[in-house]
């Protein structure tokens, strides 16, 4: 598996990752440092805890990791979650939609890694 075929599997964005790493051995790199990363680990224990702080600096610091990887879609999954717990924004969105929208997230998130995976394995 190249690691343009692992971006096309788990729905990343080969071309943006591209524009900030150049070259494909960076990206397996960074991409296989993702599975470290702790921004979901946090997110999910602040979800789990109601912590709305928490919620939001997970979210966010995901949503960087992501954008900065070419993980288009987990990075604007992650920015919606973020924005609705941005301190002194109005929240726009019910407990359920949010409980939604994390679900979503975790199952994106959970293919992503799985992905990696299974790239960091075929190297």
């Amino acid at each position: 598996m190249t690691i343009q075929e692992m971006y096309e599997k788990v729905g990343g964005s080969y071309a943006s990752v591209k524009k900030i790493l150049p070259m494909d051995k960076m990206i397996a790199k960074f991409a296989q440092r993702f599975l470290t990363d702790k921004s979901f680990e946090k997110l999910s224990a602040a979800h789990d805890a109601g912590d709305e702080a928490g919620m939001f600096e997970g979210s966010h610091a995901l949503k960087g990791v992501c954008a900065n990887l070419g993980f288009d879609e987990l990075s604007k999954m992650a920015s919606e979650i973020s924005e609705e717990y941005r301190p002194g924004n109005a929240r726009t969105m019910s407990d359920e939609e949010v409980n939604e929208r994390f679900a979503a997230l975790k199952a994106l998130y959970d293919r992503t890694i799985a992905g990696i995976q299974e790239f960091a394995a075929a190297q």
